[in-house]
């Protein structure tokens, strides 16, 4: 374990043996968050759930079920059109629902319209590596740690798939030297586009800006980024999204598919966005079946890789 890592295990440990039920939650920057404006004040959390004014980003840590853990993680990034972050439907909810399936899951809380891009992708990035840095401590493997995102949570899950090593995603801290590389996606209605008809305005508008230059435009429009090392990729969306276009996933998927990369896309006639898991939209509301089939089909619910 590295001097960082270890120095993280000690700023997260729980205050006391009371709180130890309560989910456990990691600062990201214990350090110190990088661009720091302490004049926002604390994060706020409102009635039903939605967290605002991120000044302070964190994981907050779902162990796997007892008895069932099998190495697997996801990183959770809720959406909200980097104004808001919808925690409990899009964080929590999932997090519950992954611990049945034996994975242990970190919900995400990131910067977003305050700072804006590049701080973002730092934060989901710089998750990547705490879990990864700590894979032995959480009981997870190394090489099973994915990132699932929901609308513009979808776009900076994404993000993180295609941009893990780009600079801007660095802060000079010692865990940069720690990979950074998701090994799998799940993006659920995602927001992809940066430009174009398929694009989410709202979504372009709190990252990066009123009049963003063509460069950020460029590389912050996801589809354009793929590789053939981007991670292999799920893809849930419906046609019934009047926010983010279904257009979204598949750029997504043809980007993917033109790159050999593994994905599979699911696109449902009812929905509307944000679904989260609500029941009565018809085949959509089966998404969560289809995604356990995907992450078993991938060896990815596989207790054998328990370290």
């Amino acid at each position: 374990m590295t001097q960082v890592a270890a120095s993280l295990l000690l700023a997260a440990a729980p205050a006391s043996p009371a709180l130890a039920a309560a989910p456990q939650v990691l600062p990201l920057w214990p350090e110190g968050v990088p661009g720091a404006k302490p004049e926002l004040g604390p994060n706020r959390v409102d009635g039903d759930g939605r967290t605002t004014n991120i000044s302070e980003p964190t994981l907050t840590v779902y162990p796997a079920a007892v008895d069932r853990a099998n190495g697997t993680a996801v990183i959770i990034c809720p959406g909200g059109g980097y104004v808001r972050q919808s925690t409990r439907r899009e964080g929590e909810q999932y997090a519950q629902w992954l611990g049945t399936l034996g994975i242990t899951s970190f919900v995400l809380t990131y910067r977003q319209v305050e700072f804006g891009h590049p701080a973002p992708l730092r934060d989901v990035l710089r998750a990547v590596r705490l879990v990864r840095a700590e894979a032995a401590r959480f009981g997870v493997r190394p090489e099973r740690i994915g990132v699932m995102g929901s609308s513009a949570g979808g776009h900076l899950a994404a993000s993180a798939g295609t941009l893990y090593d780009h600079p801007l995603g660095r802060t000079g801290a010692p865990l940069d030297t720690v990979s950074a590389r998701p090994d799998f996606l799940m993006l659920l209605y995602p927001v992809i586009a940066m430009e174009g008809p398929a694009a989410h305005a709202g979504s372009r508008k709190a990252l990066l800006g009123a009049a963003p230059g063509a460069a950020e435009v460029a590389l912050m429009s996801v589809e354009r980024q793929v590789t053939a090392h981007t991670p292999p990729t799920l893809l849930i969306h419906t046609q019934a999204d009047a926010s983010v276009p279904v257009e979204n996933s598949i750029l997504f998927y043809q980007a993917l598919t033109g790159a050999r990369v593994p994905a599979e896309m699911y696109l449902f006639e009812h929905g509307a966005h944000g679904m989260g898991m609500r029941d009565g939209l018809g085949t959509a509301s089966q998404w969560p079946r289809r995604a356990e089939e995907w992450l078993r089909g991938r060896g990815l619910l596989d207790r054998a890789g328990q370290p």
